[in-house]
């Protein structure tokens, strides 16, 4: 295996879109021998490169990481061709540098110079051609990914689609029970308002019998009996009223959790909504960007275009 040369010219240094600039006397003829020593190492070193073939883009389906996998081989390709014509634009301006040196040697150095610089175009424009090939395979590949991005996307939604549907239709069927289970539960605490009324009625008059029993039978009993009796009652009657009070309390906050949740659900609804929208609203701002990304890129090509055909 050949290998290049690190210092091939050292008469002379020649600078990126530059002319060569000498560094000895112009009497000095090695510089020829140099430089037509350096034009040779350069083809021997691009002769050992690993010619580039073009990628083939109609593949049948793969797996996912088939997929990956050969978008990755396409990428590699374009960059290797994109270095190899990286590699002739250096190769050609520097040849070019090297043979406008050796014009200034002849007698007709113009009429050489302008030579050289026809050599240099026509290899120029190949180069330019192929860029071009390039540039357009490139843009070919990433709009059949993102196509085929795309495509997987809708499939995958279209396979949620019905799980999704069977969610809410399961959602909307256990509201409905809820409501419907709310419903019974108001009659049914509205039925049965008339007894609990009845039978706290009853019970005050138990109360009030028991009462004027305790009044007949005080005399008969000392002072101390009665106070004991009377703490006795008092107690019962703070325990009754405890427990009536807990089971007031316990009902009104059922009734706050039975409406916090109807609430929350109302809420969750809403936010479900809402969030939808704003998905929707994401998505057509993203593909009005990404229209008026791809506009100003074909503007943008179009000048260039232009530009190059001025040029020529």
């Amino acid at each position: 295996m050949f290998r290049c040369l690190q210092k091939t010219l050292t008469t002379f240094r020649l600078l990126p879109g530059s002319t060569l600039v000498p560094t000895r006397p112009r009497q000095d003829a090695g510089w020829r021998i140099a430089a037509r020593l350096a034009v040779c190492a350069i083809v021997l070193c691009a002769s050992v490169s690993v010619p580039v073939k073009a990628q083939d883009h109609t593949a049948p389906e793969a797996s996912p990481d088939a997929s990956d996998t050969a978008v990755a081989g396409v990428q590699a390709g374009f960059e290797a061709r994109q270095k190899e014509l990286d590699r002739r634009t250096a190769e050609n301006n520097y040849r070019y540098g090297v043979a406008q040196h050796d014009c200034y040697s002849t007698f007709f150095v113009n009429h050489c110079i302008g030579k050289a610089r026809d050599r240099m175009r026509v290899v120029q424009a190949d180069i330019r051609s192929q860029q071009l090939k390039l540039d357009d395979e490139q843009r070919a590949e990433r709009a059949r990914a993102r196509d085929q991005q795309a495509a997987l996307q809708r499939a995958q939604d279209a396979v949620d689609a019905p799980q999704r549907a069977a969610n809410e239709a399961r959602n909307a069927a256990a509201f409905e029970q809820k409501q419907q289970q709310h419903a019974l539960d108001v009659q049914q605490r509205a039925a049965e308002a008339p007894q609990r009324a009845a039978n706290e009625q009853a019970y005050e008059q138990k109360q009030q019998q028991h009462a004027l029993a305790e009044a007949q039978h005080a005399g008969e009993q000392s002072q101390k009996q009665r106070a004991a009796n009377q703490a006795a009652y008092d107690q019962k009657q703070s325990d009754f009223q405890k427990k009536l009070n807990t089971a007031r309390q316990q009902g009104e906050q059922k009734a706050q959790e039975r409406t916090q949740k109807a609430e929350r659900f109302q809420q969750k609804q809403a936010d479900a909504a809402k969030h939808k929208a704003d998905v929707e609203e994401r998505q057509k701002q993203a593909a009005e960007k990404a229209q008026q990304k791809q506009q100003q890129q074909e503007q943008q090509q179009q000048q260039q275009k232009q530009m190059q055909q001025q040029d020529q």
